[in-house]
């Protein structure tokens, strides 16, 4: 009887153990969480107009960067109909990747669109659909307009994601490409500050390929020249670079940090963007901030990954 009586309490200490274990490993996950952003280039299962169908070896290799680092919450940009969305939403769900949570933003381009996928729930959606400017006695919309959700990471933490996909730098017959970014960044920017107002120490991000430099003045408006000012978080390659500039520590480290190539000029600039409002500056972890460098990611874009790692506690 004594002997069952140790076993029995042996083997619930073990369980008692065991128990404590997992709710530590679980407490520590959440103790960080990731945000990423992706332009997966046209990712079509079948033409629109002058759009080709993603080959199956590009989307698998979409789905590999995606599964490698496996973002809390997830910001895309031209992604197809739905069905081109179920089907990457399949693929990482059968590699043990799910986003319950889903804002699909349907601006007036019918081609591409953005998306932002979550682990974590939304309490409150505001995309922005029939985003207007005015440009040479014209009006225009916002074509994939902007996406705008706000996010609980936890009981004590949210933040707004904005997403956005600015103009690109192909030339249009109707105004210069270069001004419609710029309206379309102004608007976007109008956006923010309208947030920024209410609660200047709010959590806020901007992701996104923005189609610019940072020099730029769309990048410029967006970061503001007065407050409230957001931080550029500028992810860069994990490649061993660690040393700081020679010359002075206000200087941009020179590490990899492109994002986009175009085949035409054979150039590589940074595009895609993680801007952050000082509130959620605060609490960026510079380690897990980053590009995602992984052999042969052409297959899968023309564009790089980037990631964003924050602390889930307001500092």
């Amino acid at each position: 009887m004594t002997f069952q009586s140790s076993t029995v309490s042996y083997a619930a200490r073990m369980r008692f153990i065991l128990f404590l274990l997992v709710m530590a490993s679980a407490l520590s996950a959440a103790d960080t969480f990731t945000v990423a952003s992706y332009n997966v280039e046209n990712y079509f299962l079948s033409p629109f107009g002058t759009r080709k169908a993603k080959s199956a070896v590009s989307r698998a290799k979409v789905r590999e960067a995606i599964l490698k680092i496996q973002p809390d919450v997830l910001a895309l940009q031209e992604i197809g109909r739905r069905a081109a969305l179920d089907e990457l939403l399949a693929g990482l769900k059968s590699k043990g990747l799910s986003y319950p949570h889903i804002e699909w933003v349907q601006g007036p381009d019918l081609a591409i669109h953005l998306v932002v996928l979550s682990r974590f729930p939304f309490v409150a959606r505001k995309s922005h659909l029939n985003v207007q400017y005015a440009l040479d006695r014209q009006r225009f919309r916002v074509s994939r307009g902007f996406g705008e959700v706000t996010i609980r990471v936890n009981d004590t933490y949210k933040f707004t994601l904005l997403n956005a996909h600015l103009k690109s730098k192909r030339p249009v017959p109707k105004a210069s490409q270069a001004e419609m970014r710029l309206r379309e960044a102004r608007e976007l920017r109008r956006i923010i500050e309208e947030r920024l107002k209410v609660d200047p120490n709010a959590n806020l991000m901007v992701v996104g390929d923005l189609n610019d430099t940072q020099d730029q003045p769309p990048i410029r408006t967006l970061l503001g020249s007065k407050a409230p000012k957001l931080v550029d978080l500028r992810p860069c390659e994990r490649n061993g670079d660690r040393a700081p500039h020679l010359q002075s520590a206000k200087f941009i480290q020179r590490r990899v940090a492109w994002t986009s190539f175009y085949w035409k000029e054979d150039s590589y600039s940074r595009f895609d963007y993680l801007i952050a409002s000082a509130g959620m500056n605060r609490e960026l972890r510079r380690e897990g901030t980053l590009v995602h460098a992984v052999e042969d990611w052409g297959l899968a874009s023309d564009h790089r990954l980037v990631v964003g790692e924050f602390f889930a506690e307001e500092r």
